[in-house]
């Protein structure tokens, strides 16, 4: 079961590892291929998804017709999903809107307001 609680920092770590020490952290699983490709795709199980155990990061390659080409491309889309996390995420500033935004907003209502007064029959009042 993956971590739930891994920060940027974690996924950073992870994505500095080696290719082999990072293989060693995954679960991989072949199987057949669908789509086309005739009979080799049908008959042999060269398409591979690899699971990253400490983050739960799931990737699938059925693009090569070798079993070992599709585990190397499965390891470089986890690579890629690593440095994609690690990330710093941007610090979000606390804004509010301006009085001219404000104020443009309010007119934008009463424009509607008098738009919709407008389709009621005439002689028509709350």
């Amino acid at each position: 079961m993956p971590n739930e609680n891994l920060t940027y920092r974690d996924y950073a770590r992870f994505a500095r590892l080696s290719d082999e020490d990072l293989a060693r952290q995954c679960e991989a699983e072949a199987f057949h291929a669908s789509g086309p490709g005739g009979q080799g795709v049908n008959t042999t199980d060269s398409a591979v998804r690899m699971r990253h155990l400490p983050t739960g990061i799931t990737v699938t390659s059925r693009e090569q017709r070798s079993q070992l080409q599709n585990r190397q491309s499965c390891l470089r889309k986890i690579r890629q999903q690593l440095e994609l996390r690690s990330r710093r995420p941007k610090v979000r500033k606390a804004t509010k809107p301006s009085k001219a935004a404000r104020q443009r907003r309010l007119d934008a209502k009463h424009r509607r307001s008098d738009v919709k007064s407008n389709r009621r029959k005439p002689g028509f009042d709350d």
